[in-house]
């Protein structure tokens, strides 16, 4: 009679084994197969190895331990007629799970070490780059290497009508933007995050890169790509209501390509600056600021000007946008009512140019049922800048 409970336990102890044994290689397998994004610098390599590495450990000892449990459980069970043991403050085993473990730890102490500090050396770099995070687009600054003086505002480019399902989703959608960040392969770029508004995060997995951006901290990374191509990500730190709407595009190039592109971008820039002290008419500036309000401020204020109450109020029919010019002027620029109010707004005065924001202004005091017939201009807008 008792023979059938064992055959009937021996079973089970080799199917739960196997079970276990099933689950932890096909766990491993597609660790190793859906594995991180495709390494582009020698970082983001070490972190695949070690992950790999760790994956591989952690499976060896979670078989290694089912094992031993499932044998002894097995091997020792009372239909056997097995007793338990009894022994107590054994040194063999103390040292064993004492020593063994520590051996561990160091074996993935060291490489993970190794890694970090490779991560956090951002001594002596080809390019530094400033980037600002904004609710919600990147400001990108070149402030040092080939290419200083370069400033630009990444933002999403995809049109509303994809986001609001009036259209079919492209390949890369929420990961297209107007102004990508173009580097140069095979040279060291730091990069300095910091805000303006919240904590945002600049994250490219493809690099092994990723350092939240903080008000009022400058924080760095670095990476170097080692193939060209461009590489996709977003904003990893939830801020905001546009949170997923913030994407990251950094393009690497030949360092010929680079070149070029920052010649180009310098005659772009000379040729295209505005003229502050220029005194434009109302419909070119009702004309500039329509592109400006599409770019910066659609997505809270929607293009119907009629926003999301309550916490993005309409400019149409706005008390502010048709009172007193100089009010909105400081709302705008700073984010703050003429009367010391803070805003949900955040400041555009760090993002824009007296020129766009002049043109802006004009247009939300222009459109839609405002009609002021006031055209705002850029020294106005120097005014009042603090």
């Amino acid at each position: 009679m008792a023979s059938k409970p064992a055959r009937g336990t021996a079973s089970w102890m080799l199917a739960a084994f196997a079970a276990v044994g099933g689950m932890a290689f096909s766990g491993l397998a597609l660790a190793l197969e859906w594995n991180l994004r495709p390494a582009g610098s020698k970082i983001a390599a070490d972190i695949h190895s070690l992950h790999e590495y760790v994956m591989i450990l952690c499976t060896v000892i979670f078989i290694g331990v089912f094992a031993f449990m499932f044998y002894s459980v097995y091997a020792h069970r009372k239909s056997k007629g097995h007793k338990a043991a009894q022994f107590h403050e054994n040194t063999t085993v103390e040292i064993l799970w004492t020593v063994i473990p520590a051996v561990i730890l160091v074996g993935i102490a060291l490489p993970t070490t190794r890694t970090v500090v490779a991560q956090k050396d951002t001594s002596n770099p080809a390019l530094t780059i400033k980037v600002t995070g904004y609710q919600w687009k990147w400001g990108y600054d070149y402030v040092k290497g080939e290419g200083e003086g370069i400033s630009f505002i990444s933002t999403l480019s995809i049109p509303r009508e994809q986001i609001e399902g009036k259209a079919l989703k492209g390949e890369n959608y929420l990961l297209e933007v107007d102004n990508e960040l173009i580097v140069p392969v095979g040279k060291k770029v730091r990069i300095l995050t910091t805000a303006a508004d919240v904590i945002h995060s600049w994250w490219v997995p493809a690099f092994g890169a990723k350092q939240d951006a903080i008000p009022g901290f400058i924080r760095d990374l670095h990476f170097t790509a080692e193939k060209t191509g461009t590489f996709r990500s977003q904003c990893v730190e939830l801020c905001g209501k546009e949170h997923g709407f913030m994407p990251i595009v950094v393009k690497v190039v030949s360092q010929d390509e680079y070149s070029g592109w920052v010649g180009d971008r310098m005659k772009l820039i000379a040729a295209a600056a505005d003229d502050p002290g220029k005194q434009y008419s109302l419909d070119e500036l009702k004309k500039r600021g329509e592109q400006v309000y599409a770019k910066n401020c659609v997505a809270c204020h929607q293009a119907t000007g009629k926003g999301l109450p309550p916490a993005f109020p309409p400019l149409d029919g706005s008390q502010i946008v048709l009172g007193p010019k100089e009010a909105q002027i400081a709302a705008v620029l700073n984010g703050i009512l003429k009367n010391g109010t803070p805003t949900a707004m955040a400041a555009f005065g760090k993002q824009l140019n007296d020129v766009e924001l002049a043109a802006v202004i004009t247009f939300t005091r222009n459109n839609w049922g405002n009609k002021t017939g006031e055209a705002i201009q850029p020294a106005e807008i120097k005014a009042l800048r603090k």
